[in-house]
This record gives structure tokens, sequence and C-alpha cells, in this order.
């Protein structure tokens, strides 16, 4: 019974992966695809063409993934430092109305985004913005924040207090003591708000579509835009360089810890 309770698990298990990667494994086996139609169905050999034409078209994918990577740095590294700072200041000081304010911190996050990608387009408009990568960026920094905020905040419910008082007693400022007690323990939160940010800057598209401007067009309207043509497989080749570094990012993420865990022990 038990043996049988474990091959279901890992049939289970197994299908779950294939559902998940497989969409994956089609995107990067159809960026070698020698057809160079679009959309193209059959598979007719292998070919790194799309490729090759991918960094030739400078204009096209890659001056849009540089922009999508431009927005999301400009407004993660905002993001981060309005997300870290709330987060310590509701965690340190208790008042009236804080339970309500960091409701309304975190609403961007519980909202459809088709309601907040409108009401951004309304806002900016009433204030007479033009349209473009600064209203982007104001965009990308309000639906950024709360994911830092949460995860800070998570961070910071961990962490005893009474640390920081310590460090104020032996004579710290509250700036050397914030520096020298309080950000080392909360910056695994820190970077995992900042990558979960980025990721959202990255992939958003309803809220950027609304509030973009002619001049300014990132990858997700980029690659929306040619579906209507037909997707090329430039498409796939971006994709499958963007899932190499992602996949070396993590290897490394979870190789350093590892390395670390061996050198204590022969130590």
């Amino acid at each position: 019974m038990r043996r049988r309770a474990k091959l279901g698990a890992r049939l289970y298990l197994a299908l779950v992966l294939l559902l998940m990667y497989l969409p994956v494994f089609v995107v990067i086996l159809y960026s070698f695809n020698a057809n160079a139609g679009r959309q193209p169905i059959a598979f007719t050999g292998f070919s790194l063409r799309n490729y090759a034409a991918l960094f030739r078209d400078t204009r096209g994918l890659v001056e849009s993934l540089k922009t999508s990577l431009v927005l999301a740095l400009m407004s993660v590294s905002a993001a981060v430092v309005i997300g870290t700072l709330g987060a310590v200041g509701m965690a340190r000081r208790r008042f009236r109305f804080s339970g309500a304010l960091e409701t309304v911190t975190v609403l961007p996050v519980m909202i459809p985004e088709i309601i907040l990608a409108v009401a951004f387009m309304a806002l900016f408009t009433a204030a007479g913005l033009r349209f473009g990568m600064g209203t982007l960026v104001l965009a990308h920094i309000t639906f950024c924040t709360p994911y830092v905020f949460l995860l800070v905040k998570g961070r910071l419910a961990g962490m005893d207090a009474d640390l920081e008082a310590a460090a104020r007693d032996l004579g710290a400022s509250p700036a050397r003591a914030f520096l020298s007690v309080t950000l080392p323990q909360i910056v695994p939160g820190v970077f995992s708000g900042a990558m979960l940010a980025f990721a959202m800057s990255m992939d958003d598209f309803v809220i950027s579509f609304f509030v973009t401007g002619s001049n300014v067009n990132p990858l997700p309207l980029r690659i929306y835009s040619s579906v209507k043509t037909g997707v090329s497989l430039q498409v796939n080749a971006l994709c499958t360089l963007m899932l190499v570094f992602v996949f070396i990012v993590a290897g490394v993420g979870l190789f350093r810890p590892a390395r670390r865990k061996k050198t204590e022990v022969f130590k």
C-alpha cells in the first residue's frame, strides 16, 4: 500500500513538472527551427538563423529588451528604497491607523491589473504628464513597492527588535544601528523582494500598455504587437537566452550555499 502511494505521488509530481516545463521545452526547441515562416508549425531542421537574425535586428526585440531592463532597474531601485524604509517604519512604530495604512500600502497587489491601469492613465492625464518612460517608471514603482514591503516586513517579524535597542544603548546613532544591525538581517528579504519586483516589472503588459508613449516600447508590448502579423521565431530565441540567464543565476544561487556549507564542514 505504501509503495503504491509513493508511486502515485511520483507520477503526480512527474505530470505536474511535465505540464509546467513542456511549453518551455517547445519554446527552446522551436528557437532552433530552420523554418523561415511566421508562426511555423512544421519543424524543418536545426539552425541558428533565428539567433543571428535576433542580434542583427538591434532596433527590434533587442532594443525593447534594453528598454524593459532599464525600466525594471529604475523602478526596482526606487521600490526597494521606499518598500524597505516603509516596512521598517511600520514594524518599529505602531500608531492608531497603522493597520489601515498597511492595507493601503499593499492595495496595488490586490486590485485587478486592468483597473489599476485605467486609474494610472486617468491620473497621469489629469496631471498633464506626457506618456512615456516617466509615466512607466511611476506606474511600475507603485505596483513593485508592495512586493518589497511585504517580504521585508515578514523578515522583520522574525527579527529581535532588542538587538537594535542594544546597539543604541552602546552609543550607536539610529542610522548606524540600522546599517550595522537591522539592514544585514533584512538583506535576504530585500533581495527577494527586489527579484520578485524585477520579474513583475519585466513581465507587465496591461499597465504598461495604458501608460506608455509612442516612443517607448517595452518587450511585452513589442511581442504582443507582433501577434497580429505572426510571431517571429526570434522571439523564441530571445526567450531561450533569457531562460538560460535565469537558470545560470539560479544555479549560482544554489551552488554558493552548498559550497559554503561544505567549506564549513571541512573547517
